[in-house]
């Protein structure tokens, strides 16, 4: 009972001290994790994957667990519906939610520990802390978006490798196909989460006996075929409906196929971990793998799934996002196998080494400490890209102008989609190409003249708006086409007088469905006295929420 107890409350501090610090962000919701909340509702109104009704199906999200979980929660009463506890639950659903995964995830971590470890409560209680004092983990964990979900898949695969490993059930078909199922979990998580479906080979490979050879074969094809299952299924389904085989995020983004340059990039990670405290865990590390005990072994089960979390980062182009959002993955495995390599060591040497290592420790995680406060306190005073600040930046402005404009079935052509889709009512074209078929392959293939073409020759949304330095990307307003088009509505001060990048943004209107010049002039005062008074709240408080519930129509 004392040794349930003790691993009840290891796990519990560190959820406490996750929650402690996602609470630092506020309401803060990342306006790319609206693009799935759209998803979400249109799912569970029985409208199919669109992002609007209306809508054309177009894969504009990439992590289709996370949005079926969104569903379901809509379903339940629990999401997009109003507030709980005077929360909006737009915010504190997929909060709420992510915080589930942690405490999933810091539960593994304590029967993870066990299997390597006489201390499996003390390295829970070390990797929960090193996690909660980690803001890249925090900060996308608690963003909206799907990197606490993926975490608990990833979490969950090594968990099954490592007991499987220290049980002598490696092989077994069962241990097999979980490990398959697992990693496309993940792979439907995050698209990078296919990496994950050759863990299970590769531990296997890495502890393979002369005599286990066809066990292994074996084992090795039935997780393989325990991963294609799930997510060649929605691979299928994904062709049906979208008539893709990748989603349409990929297509925008076009990831290029990777070089031996670019896992350099890892050090990046060993710089924001902070140097003296990887340099720490590593030395363990090759003390544990030097000696012949059984716990070297289990390991492999650690480190082959941080190998590829690893291998997956550098392979990634850099997020625009900042803040290492792709290294979820590397911060869980890695405080998993920091943890429990240093109780494992601890065990194993003389008191005067204790005294050193422990002193190590300490030095080690409060030089790691302060840049990680500094890292975190950075983003909090400029968090990027809000939901609410681009409801009430975008959408909402939007929404005011058309209703100054009139008429039903008027579009605009946006750069911060996710929060326009929620509480807009024009029919929208994404500019970025995340949500758009055509504009994903002309953004993805680098055709800024045929992506200007297609907009000003054939999408001709009535409204255009710009943030950012996206007009110079795209190319929009320099092209002689766009100045014949469209008046300008609103643009905001030069950029180097604002306080914050999410305040720098323009609107634009068709010329063709001004009707006259008083109604032209209605709208900027409008987009002037609105938009206008927004730096100032802004600067005030970015991580605020945007009223209890989101609707499309709101102004």
């Amino acid at each position: 009972m004392r040794h349930r107890i003790g691993a009840v409350a290891a796990v519990v501090t560190g959820v406490v001290l996750l929650a402690g610090h996602a609470a630092l962000y506020g309401h803060w919701i990342m306006d790319d994790a609206a693009i799935t909340f759209g998803y979400a509702r249109s799912v569970a109104d029985g409208l199919g994957p669109v992002l609007q009704p209306g809508a054309e199906p177009v894969e504009g999200y990439s992590n289709p667990v996370w949005l079926l979980l969104l569903a379901l929660g809509s379903v339940l009463g629990l999401f997009d519906h109003g507030t709980i506890l005077g929360v909006p639950d737009y915010v504190l659903f997929p909060k709420a939610l992510a915080l589930a995964c942690c405490a999933g995830v810091l539960t593994l971590f304590y029967f993870t520990a066990k299997a390597i470890t006489a201390r499996p409560r003390t390295a829970t209680l070390l990797a929960g802390g090193a996690l909660a004092a980690t803001p890249s983990f925090v900060i996308w964990c608690f963003s909206g978006l799907e990197n606490s979900v993926y975490a608990l898949f990833v979490t969950a695969i090594a968990a099954v490798l490592v007991r499987a490993i220290a049980s002598d059930r490696l092989l077994r078909p069962g241990t097999a196909a979980l490990a398959g199922v697992l990693a496309a979990g993940a792979a439907l998580s995050r698209p990078d989460g296919a990496i994950y479906a050759g863990a299970f080979s590769l531990v296997a490979l890495v502890l393979l006996r002369r005599e286990r050879l066809r066990a292994t074969l074996v084992a090795a094809a039935v997780s393989v075929a325990a991963f294609a299952v799930p997510f060649g299924g929605y691979v299928a389904w994904r062709w049906s409906v979208f008539g893709l085989l990748v989603p349409n995020t990929a297509v925008a983004k076009s990831q290029p196929l990777p070089e031996i340059e670019d896992l350099g990039t890892a050090g990046n990670l060993v710089v924001y971990a902070g140097w003296p405290i990887v340099l720490l865990v590593v030395g363990c590390l090759a003390a544990v793998l030097t000696r012949p005990v059984p716990e070297r072994a289990r390991f492999t089960g650690l480190l082959v799934p941080l190998a590829l979390a690893v291998v997956a980062f550098c392979v990634l182009l850099p997020d625009w996002m900042g803040e290492y959002r792709f290294a979820t993955p590397v911060w869980v495995l890695g405080a998993l196998t920091g943890a429990t390599t240093v109780t494992a060591v601890w065990d194993t040497v003389r008191p005067r080494s204790k005294v050193l290592l422990a002193g190590g420790l300490v030095i080690a995680a409060v030089l790691s400490l302060t840049q990680l406060v500094a890292a975190g306190r950075a983003f909090r005073a400029a968090v990027k890209t809000p939901m609410c600040v681009v409801v009430e930046r975008d959408a909402r402005t939007l929404n005011g102008l058309a209703d100054i404009l009139g008429g039903d079935d008027l579009s605009a052509g946006v750069i911060d989609l996710g929060g326009v889709a929620l509480v807009s009512r024009l029919r929208l074209v994404d500019l970025a190409g995340l949500g758009d078929r055509r504009i994903a392959r002309y953004l993805g293939a680098g055709d800024l003249p045929g992506f200007r073409d297609y907009v000003l020759t054939e999408a001709k949304p009535d409204f255009i708006t710009l943030i950012g330095t996206w007009d110079r990307t795209l190319g929009l307003p320099a092209d002689p086409r766009f100045a014949q088009a469209y008046d300008l509505v609103y643009h905001s001060p030069p950029a180097e007088v604002l306080s914050l990048a999410t305040d720098n943004v323009g609107f634009w209107v068709r010329k063709d469905r001004v009707p006259d010049p008083a109604t032209l002039d209605e709208m900027r005062a409008y987009a002037a006295a609105r938009v206008g008074s927004l730096p100032a709240r802004n600067a005030a408080a970015p991580r605020r929420a945007c009223g209890p519930v989101l609707r499309r129509g709101q102004t």
